[in-house]
């Protein structure tokens, strides 16, 4: 299966690593189909992945369906379709999805870690853990799995053992920018706020239009004291995505740590905060 650079359902899935579409219908899976299926399934197979890649997700899901009537026993399928219901918000047919593509395929890692990002989309922390752990038994050197190991863990209000997991997933990977801003995160939780505010600072000048390590820096220089760098950056994070203006999202929907969140909600009261 190969790993692309979809996004699916920003909620979820823009902030954890995920394997995005692989390749429908291998071609040993086509020998002895008749020529007139076997050019549905190929006509079929371009308009699946061109409505998934277009964002068309309910004519996607259909299109998926119909290959998957042809070709019932191609794991890549399940797993394509799991990934548009994800996109859909139909998080249990998507589980329904990956565990069947898991059940083909258990020693192929992206199910997995499919799996484990809607797990966590549904709170179910140690399920979703024991996905990562599969595919990291798979696959050891997986980025995307470490990092999403560290979000179930932060969940659990584990954030010593998500630092080390984010840690990792740089280490692999050290343009991983979610990763980046998640290591910053877990520092703040931890009291190691300096380092937690120089990652976020390297971040916003490494990607200027990173909201979300602008929002992690508005608020960690708020707290430390520095109103006039945080108002500034702040500025800019109404420019880039309006939803750190809502507490709820930042906690539930992006999930900070509860440190930064309070930090985050004095900068919104406009609270004075103690320097740090």
């Amino acid at each position: 299966m190969l790993r692309t650079g979809l996004v699916v359902w920003c909620s979820l899935m823009c902030w954890f690593g995920v394997a995005g579409l692989a390749l429908a219908a291998a071609p040993e899976a086509l020998v002895g189909q008749p020529s007139a299926p076997l050019q549905a399934i190929q006509g079929l197979r371009q308009q699946a992945f061109a409505a998934t890649q277009a964002g068309e997700f309910e004519a996607a899901e259909e299109y998926w369906s119909q290959l998957l009537d042809y070709l019932p026993e191609e794991p890549a399928l399940w797993s394509n379709r799991g990934n548009v219901r994800v996109s859909l918000n139909h998080l249990e047919a998507a589980l329904e999805d990956y565990d069947r593509a898991i059940a083909l395929a258990p020693d192929q890692p992206d199910p997995y870690l499919n799996r484990g990002a809607v797990r966590e989309g549904l709170g179910q922390w140690a399920a979703a853990i024991g996905d990562y752990n599969r595919v990291l038994e798979l696959a050891p050197d997986d980025s995307a799995a470490y990092n999403n190991r560290g979000n179930a863990q932060g969940a659990q209000g584990n954030w010593a053992a998500a630092l080390a997991d984010y840690q990792r997933a740089v280490d692999l990977n050290p343009k991983f920018a979610l990763a980046r801003i998640n290591v910053g995160l877990a520092q703040y939780q931890l009291g190691e706020k300096a380092l937690a505010i120089r990652q976020f600072r390297n971040l916003t000048r490494r990607y200027p239009n990173f909201a979300d390590a602008r929002a992690a820096l508005t608020a960690a220089l708020w707290n430390a004291g520095l109103p006039g760098e945080a108002e500034s950056n702040w500025v800019a994070v109404m420019g880039l995505d309006g939803r750190y203006k809502d507490l709820a999202w930042v906690r539930q929907g992006r999930r900070w740590p509860p440190q930064l969140v309070s930090a985050l909600e004095r900068f919104l009261h406009l609270q004075t905060s103690p320097h740090d």
